[in-house]
Order: structure tokens, then sequence, then C-alpha cells
């Protein structure tokens, strides 16, 4: 799958997460690819257009220490439930090198878990994982 693609897919599998859980899942998304020494941001959306790639790194702390020791496989997840503000909720794998980072900036994990309706949003990540498991970006 190409970055555009990739992009869509995203794009169509949150909108579908919102629409289940009948608010917004994650008013946050950063699709990055992690190649060493050649790291670069591909695609954002969300509120912090000015400031995202500056706090990057940062933001991404909770998920880097929750992922330690780990080796994500293409598809694989992870989640941090007391991430808070502009930390980052949710990664993915979706390529040798790209990962896909999701924030809620008003909310953690665990109060997003705490709804209803969040078991049926969550197949709609799920559903993402395993299309780009089948069909990783390149």
């Amino acid at each position: 799958m190409n970055l555009h693609d990739a992009r869509s897919a995203i794009i169509a599998a949150l909108d579908r997460m919102n629409a289940l859980y009948r608010t917004t899942v994650f008013d946050e998304w950063v699709l990055v690819s992690l190649k060493p020494g050649r790291g670069a941001i591909l695609a954002y959306s969300g509120p912090r257009v000015d400031s995202y790639k500056k706090h990057f790194a940062t933001d991404a702390l909770p998920l880097s220490r929750e992922m330690e020791g780990q080796k994500l496989g293409v598809g694989d997840f992870a989640f941090v439930h007391t991430a808070t503000g502009t930390q980052h909720d949710a990664v993915m794998r979706i390529g040798d090198s790209g990962y896909l980072f999701c924030n809620n900036t008003a909310k953690t994990m665990d109060e997003i878990r705490r709804g209803q309706l969040w078991l049926k949003a969550q197949q709609a990540f799920v559903e993402l994982s395993d299309t780009l498991r089948a069909d990783p970006m390149i």
C-alpha cells in the first residue's frame, strides 16, 4: 500500500470509529516513518498543525515506555491508558518503518474505554490493523 492509500484507510477507519462511538475517539493522528537516521513525519491531522512537530518526541514518550522491549509486527498496536493531553494514546505499526500515532487531546484511553460504545469502536481499529497487516504501507 502506498502512502496515499494508507492515509485514506486511516481516515476511513478513524471516521468509522467516531461513528460507532458517537463522538470523537482520536482527534489527532500522526503518520511517521521511523527509519534509523531518516525519520520523517508523513501526514498529520489534528488541532496542533503549527506545533505538533516540535513536541512529537515528548508526546510519544509514554508509548515508547509502554513498548520498551516489545517488537511490534506490522498491524500490531499498543495503547497507553493514562497518557494525558498531547501525549499519544495509541500506536500501530503499519509498515516496515511506518507507524500511526493516535491521540485524544481531551481524554485518556481509560476515560475513552469507560464509554459503553468503546468495544464497537475498537472493531474499526482492529479492522484497520488487519488491512495494514495484509497490505503494509511501503
